[in-house]
Parts: structure tokens; C-alpha cells; sequence
């Protein structure tokens, strides 16, 4: 009276384990972005002058 039901799916452990490693290191990064934006906060675009200073062109020497 045995069940026969459909097997167990086989598990890749090297697929399993590369996921686990890649989640670990994301977190990782997320912080040390996290701490790095932090530290050191990236300038916003709008503070920026608009305006370019235009250099006159030295006249030719003779």
C-alpha cells in the first residue's frame, strides 16, 4: 500500500550554495554603501551652477 507519488525534487547544492554566498555578499555591500553614502554624501545635481564660465582666448603672440 505504498504511495507513489511523485519523487522528492533533486536539490543542486552548488546552485543552492552559490545563491546563499551572492545573498550574503549583496547584504554586505548594501551596508558598506550604505555607510560610504553616509559618510560621504554624493553633492546634489541642482546645487550646481547652470552657468560655464566662458575663457577668453589668448590673442596670437607676434
Amino acid at each position: 500500500m505504498s504511495d507513489e507519488s511523485e519523487p522528492a525534487p533533486i536539490i543542486d547544492l552548488i546552485e543552492a550554495r552559490q545563491q546563499r554566498l551572492y545573498k550574503i555578499h549583496e547584504g554586505r555591500l548594501a551596508k558598506v554603501r550604505a555607510a560610504f553614502e553616509k559618510a560621504m554624501p554624493l553633492p546634489s545635481r541642482s546645487a550646481k551652477s547652470s552657468t560655464k564660465k566662458s575663457r577668453r582666448k589668448k590673442p596670437p603672440k607676434r
